[in-house]
């Protein structure tokens, strides 16, 4: 039987409505899984109406569930971007925000345009994988 502890930040909105939970860590290996991180409120609306927006605020809600997991993007292992749209068209606008987000860290990164996301007002979504100590 798989050991694991949801993770559920009281300061981003309540994933329970859709069945899912901000972040889970599985114990055995100190692996913490997040779920996809929008720029959403607790009321479920976007709170950025651009790319750039979007993106650093779903990094901040990031930020909060590694916090409430006892990590850091110190910690981070793999980071998936997606944008709605060509992702190339928005290269250089959203290169400087992952860089300064994630410093030295250097985790493996895919980048990924999509056609939706979460809602129609939704243009990024970013997910991860990190590893704490126990």
């Amino acid at each position: 039987m798989m050991n694991k502890k949801l993770i559920n930040p009281k300061e981003l909105y309540d994933g329970s409505v859709f069945g899912l939970s901000q972040a889970v860590r599985e114990i055995n290996s100190n692996l913490v899984f997040i779920s996809g991180q929008v720029a959403w409120n607790q009321d479920f609306q976007v709170t950025s109406h651009t790319v750039e927006g979007q993106l650093k605020d779903a990094l901040n809600n990031l930020a909060t569930v590694l916090k409430a997991s006892n990590a850091s993007v110190e910690n981070l292992l793999h980071v998936k971007i997606y944008i709605r749209g060509e992702l190339a068209e928005h290269m250089d606008a959203i290169r400087p925000i992952i860089v300064e987000y994630l410093g030295k860290s250097r985790p493996s990164l895919t980048g990924i345009g999509v056609a939706s996301l979460a809602s129609p007002e939704t243009l990024v979504e970013v997910e991860a994988i990190a590893s704490v100590t126990a």
